[in-house]
């Protein structure tokens, strides 16, 4: 299939940009325009100033002198330069692979995508249709070079399409201005009588490179085709991407289940031909007043399960509005790994891998929030706070081992809370300690175990801690902070809560 690419050019970007929200300024001659030089200089002028002899260059006080009063508006050319990326942005219904072409144009990589509205010509129309409805005019044009549609949209007629091959005849008429050269070697084109490409193009390559530089030739063969043109799309499209436009704009849960499905299952057969899931997927739809909106789901291993799949993105759903109706679903898997097929046990899996576990878990990471749960390891360290590390996936092992003979409590306090302490015994847990302006009487005590700090770290003295019951049956996990000494009080904290 050959390459087909669209160019757009907005003939009157910032003025049809700022008439969109003053209407006003569609019915009077309207400029914008920016200080040069001390100088107020026209950048840009509506159809209706350029009838009346206004045009972008002239200085604001001629121009208000040719027609007053004048309405005209400051430029700010930062702001135009997110417009028309979120105007190409938009564009995205119309083809993945869409990029910006400084200062007021599109352009679109359309191979593949015509068929989807009936031909190239109804591509065409649908496009100037829906920009005539956004308040834009546009010139546009298709052929199977960048450099042949960019000339014929700033130079040649009208909606034209191009057909493959016919490139060199189409262009022949046009102005030098149309291969996108430098200023200077356009104007010593004119002073030589060179005024259309039919003029130079059939001269030698190396006189003409000679004369005006090898920039000059390489834009002449990339309108012809002879040289490879790339663009920088707005967002580059991810391996496994589907897509699905609407017929008729969809409004209803059902029909965006519908669609859904069929993404799905579309995307899950490209995924297990090349031996990958996804991990993270998102689900935009574009919706026919222009605005869109996307949902993501994550997964805790990669999976190209259709079923499961669909289960996730189903529990948002709900925060999709449709409006007046999505015209365009898009599912993307924004990150992808290996996923290999593994021989199922026989009998039963167990913990982390049971497959049924793992669908669990991520219907509850989508429905409550991907940081609300949390696995653990061991941790290479004594002191407890340090003995364990959150892991980053189910996958993750450790280098050490829980100690399956020690006893710890059910619940953990991450810092040990101070307590008071009264009638302490040497080596021997307390009578009686206060915590939170509650006495608690100690009534059995088991310990105690002396957990020492880690020699390379050097932070704090060693510890011994005890199991303790108290007068209601409550268990807590006390330590005493290093020994006793007669000259000094000692330290007692509270490090957990027991069953």
């Amino acid at each position: 299939m050959s390459q087909r690419y669209l160019t757009i050019w907005f003939c009157y970007l910032k003025t049809d940009w700022f008439t969109r929200r003053n209407p006003p300024f569609g019915k009077i001659p309207f400029v914008v325009y920016a200080s040069k030089n001390g100088r107020m200089i026209i950048t840009a002028a509506n159809s209706i100033a350029e009838r009346k002899g206004i045009r972008p260059g002239m200085v604001l006080a001629d121009a208000n002198a040719i027609f007053s009063p004048l309405e005209s508006i400051e430029d700010k050319p930062e702001l135009f330069e997110t417009v028309l990326q979120d105007i190409a942005k938009w564009f995205i219904r119309f083809s993945p692979v869409v990029a910006s072409d400084p200062f007021d144009g599109i352009i679109i990589n359309a191979t593949g995508c015509a068929h989807l509205f009936g031909g190239e010509r109804k591509y065409l129309e649908e496009i100037v249709s829906r920009m005539k409805t956004h308040g834009y005019s546009i010139k546009i044009a298709m052929a199977s070079t960048i450099g042949a549609a960019w000339a014929v949209t700033r130079y040649g007629t009208n909606h034209t399409i191009i057909e493959s091959g016919k490139e060199w005849e189409t262009i022949l008429p046009l102005p030098p201005e149309s291969l996108r050269i430098l200023p200077e070697v356009t104007e010593r084109l004119h002073k030589l009588g060179l005024h259309q490409i039919k003029d130079f193009i059939s001269m030698k390559r190396n006189v003409v490179e000679r004369r005006f530089g090898k920039e000059f030739i390489l834009s002449l063969n990339k309108a012809l085709g002879h040289a490879q043109e790339y663009i920088h799309p707005v967002e580059i499209p991810l391996p496994f991407v589907e897509r699905l436009q609407c017929m008729e704009p969809i409004v209803t849960r059902t029909g965006i289940e519908i669609a859904l499905q069929k993404l799905i299952e579309k995307i899950c057969i490209s995924l297990f031909s090349e031996h990958k899931g996804l991990r993270n997927a998102s689900l935009a739809i574009y919706r026919i007043d222009g605005k869109t909106q996307q949902i993501d789901i994550s997964v805790n291993r990669p999976t190209n399960e259709a079923h499961h799949i669909f289960n996730l993105f189903e529990l948002k759903i709900g925060v999709l509005e449709p409006g007046l109706g999505i015209e365009l679903f898009i599912l993307e898997s924004n990150k992808t790994e290996d996923h290999l097929p593994a021989q199922e046990e026989m009998w039963s899996t167990a913990g982390l891998n049971d497959h049924a576990i793992i669908q669990l878990l991520d219907r509850l990471t989508n429905k409550i929030g991907e940081k609300k749960i949390h696995r653990y390891i061991p941790g290479a360290h004594y002191w407890p706070e340090r003995s364990f590390t959150e892991a980053l996936t189910l996958d993750e092992k450790s280098v050490v081992n829980w100690a399956p003979n020690k006893t710890r409590p059910v619940k953990f306090l991450l810092h040990p809370e101070p307590i008071a302490v009264t009638a302490p015994v040497p080596d021997y847990p307390p009578m009686l300690f206060r915590h939170r302006g509650k006495l608690h009487s100690i009534k059995r005590a088991e310990g105690p175990e002396r957990i020492e700090q880690e020699w390379w770290l050097q932070e704090g003295q060693h510890r011994d801690y005890y199991y303790v019951e108290d007068q209601e049956g409550c268990r807590f996990w006390l330590f005493r902070a290093g020994h006793y000494n007669d000259h000094k009080s000692v330290s007692w904290y509270l490090h957990g809560y027991c069953a």
